[in-house]
């Protein structure tokens, strides 16, 4: 039996009462692609014990892939991360309380580390599918950033529990439900997708993920 892609997700965090990632995340849970089984698992938006839970994750499951998905309010588009930067900025307390300010994520560790999913690939297979997306150069200095960064550094050390390098992974940014996006009212609300077209996405590119084996070569940069 072939290893299986790890997908993860958050709670709630900032006074939600819903995570789109995790709503995602966890629909995918048992589902099947190209002969390979997807395993779901909840983390806390707290820094540090998403790392460590994400690490028991990785133990647990022994992946071939790892997508970790977060909520970034105020996009519009599916957005899988470049770049993962070896920095806690935070702008608001987790929920645990804790706000750490310019801490490094590891210790010593290298500034960044770039994503090992094909991203431009999965962007092209979401607009081919009708879905919007795009490549983003930030995930931002909060918990995403957190565990981007983690599972990078982890993967780069060759930690991941099945004996060698090789294991793909990356984070991927979701937009607000639409649940979320009415809460502000309908003159203000942020871009928002429907749950289901969130599954499909990720559904889409999961199977990216195991059959592209070179990733596109053309623009996905941004001016600002």
């Amino acid at each position: 039996m072939s290893a299986p892609v790890l997908i993860t997700g958050f709670e709630p965090f900032g006074g939600e009462t819903i995570n789109p990632s995790w709503e995602v995340a966890h629909r995918l849970d048992g589902w099947r692609c190209e002969g390979t089984g997807v395993r779901a698992v909840r983390l806390p938006c707290v820094i540090g014990a998403a790392r460590d839970e994400l690490n028991a994750a990785i133990d647990a499951v022994q992946p071939c892939c790892v997508i970790a998905l977060g909520q970034a309010g105020g996009r519009g588009d599916i957005t899988p991360e470049r770049i993962a930067i070896n920095i806690d900025d935070a702008r608001i307390p987790d929920n645990a309380g804790a706000q750490p300010i310019d801490v490094p994520v590891i210790a010593r560790g290298p500034a960044a580390y770039f994503s090992t999913l094909p991203i431009k690939a999965m962007v092209r297979a979401l607009r081919t599918a009708d879905i919007p997306a795009s490549v983003s150069n930030s995930a931002g200095t909060f918990v995403c950033n957190h565990v981007f960064y983690a599972l990078m550094h982890r993967l780069a050390q060759g930690q991941e529990g099945r004996g060698g390098a090789g294991v793909q992974g990356g984070f991927v940014h979701v937009p607000y439900l639409p649940q979320q996006a009415s809460r502000l009212g309908e003159a203000d609300a942020p871009p928002s997708l429907a749950l289901e077209v969130m599954v499909r996405a990720l559904r889409i590119m999961v199977r990216v993920a195991l059959t592209v084996c070179e990733d596109l070569r053309e623009s996905g940069g941004a001016i600002s």
